[in-house]
């Protein structure tokens, strides 16, 4: 019985088709009125190519770069729907019929603003996916058959209980939710480029702020999309609830991670910036997901650490409270050396040092009395540890070097004392250090 019933819809709708068909297709005003669309169509596209270097130089100016940009794409349509107005209206002038014209600039139209609409999605997948549909949808609706269309749709469903899912109700659904959903993206990109301005806001505090916009715009777009198609939003708690179950046994480390990035936004005790030292990675952390954060070092590497690393293990924040790094380096001088002279030279390189401070000011300080060597610290800071600690380091000791050969300071290799014991007992031979056997 539902087979016949979508057989009957089926042809109902072929019907309308062939009648409009016969109505405006068929006969030669309305063949005359194909080839004038058809010159049009061709008329656009070689003005479209003509008017593309003008366009690119257009689009390089300040003032129109951005509109041109927009429209560039659709200036074939744009040309079509003009000429096609004026052929309008030399028909209407002539009192010849027009009706197959008037059809296809209504269509060209529809194109044209649901192009512009679509912009406004940021995702290339779905803007196309939306200005398609919403085109067949509207040329549909031009053409008259959006009604026998909808019910060949909805008669195709599937039962699942005591609920009926057709082929209308997914399309509806989908396109719904993509609508609502690209909105609430939209606005929470506005919204998110505001809090980014705002100077009350630590950046932690920014990100959480932005994330949870997000979440909760998405949330609430698709609730009232599922519930603007008709569908009970109290059936879909058992749906929610064995979709949780599966969260918490297939889905325990990206939850995990999720939860783990809200709680080091919320405690601030990482920011975006910060140069941090974790699992042997020391790098700048430039940005925190959802599942991990980046940290990039100074070769150029981006290291996806997940967020539960940061919470479980120790990192090292070097820029947490403030911006100034102490470095230590280890000097080892002769044990004839004049020590106070080498301090005061020791103190004077890193005083004459790029990004050394002075303020507080480099101390070198006498550790112990090496086996080969006196040991020495030379301790400095820096304010920017952001542009790497090893070539201040280097740097430092560099100087240090050109002092002590300048002074005669030596910096003495381990020295060792080999004692040589000899006896007048001859060795024993290998025949008489094998064991004998009885």
């Amino acid at each position: 019985m539902e087979e016949i019933f979508s057989q009957q819809r089926f042809l109902a709708l072929w019907n309308v088709v062939r009648d409009w068909v016969s109505t405006n297709i068929l006969g030669f005003d309305n063949a005359a009125q194909l080839v004038l669309v058809a010159l049009a169509f061709g008329f656009a596209a070689i003005s479209v190519r003509r008017l593309q270097s003008p366009l690119d130089k257009l689009r390089a100016r300040p003032n129109l770069g951005r509109a041109v940009q927009v429209t560039a794409p659709l200036m074939l349509w744009i040309i079509l729907l003009g000429v096609l107005w004026l052929a309008i209206s030399a028909a209407i002038a002539m009192e010849r019929p027009y009706a197959l014209v008037s059809t296809a600039a209504t269509l060209v139209a529809a194109w044209i603003a649901i192009s512009l609409a679509s912009q406004l999605v940021k995702n290339p997948i779905w803007s196309k996916l939306f200005a398609w549909v919403a085109w067949s949808i509207a040329a549909l609706s031009i053409l008259g058959v959006l009604g026998p269309a909808i019910e060949l749709l909805d008669s195709v469903a599937i039962d699942i209980g005591q609920v009926s899912i057709s082929v209308y109700d997914v399309v509806r659904s989908t396109l719904a939710i993509a609508v609502l959903l690209s909105i609430a993206l939209y606005v929470a990109g506005l919204l998110e480029a505001r809090i980014r301005t705002s100077t009350e806001l630590a950046p932690t505090g920014q990100v959480l702020l932005t994330k949870s916009l997000k979440i909760v715009l998405g949330t609430v777009a698709v609730l009232i999309a599922v519930r603007a198609v008709g569908i009970d939003l109290t059936a879909l708690a058992v749906i929610g609830g064995a979709i949780g179950l599966g969260i918490g046994f297939g889905f325990q480390k990206p939850v995990s991670n999720l939860i783990c990035g809200v709680i080091l936004l919320i405690d601030k005790s990482i920011k975006p910036g910060d140069i941090i030292a974790v699992s042997g990675t020391y790098g700048w952390f430039t940005t925190l997901g959802g599942r991990y954060v980046s940290v990039r070092t100074r070769d150029g590497i981006e290291h996806l650490i997940p967020n539960e690393t940061l919470i479980s293990e120790r990192v090292e924040n070097w820029t947490h409270t403030g911006s100034r790094t102490r470095l230590k380096v280890d000097i080892g001088v002769h044990h004839d050396s004049d020590l106070p002279k080498v301090i005061a030279l020791c103190e004077t390189s890193a005083r004459e040092t790029d990004r050394v401070l002075a303020d507080p000011e480099p101390k070198c300080l006498f550790l112990e009395f090496g086996e080969s060597a006196l040991k020495l610290q030379l301790r400095f800071w820096i304010a920017d540890a952001q542009n790497g600690v090893h070539n201040v380091k280097s740097a430092v000791l560099l100087k240090i070097w050109e002092k002590f050969k300048a002074e005669q300071i030596s910096i003495p290799y381990p020295q060792r004392d080999v004692h040589v014991r000899s006896t007048d007992a001859a060795p024993r031979t290998h025949r008489d250090q094998a064991p004998r056997l009885a």
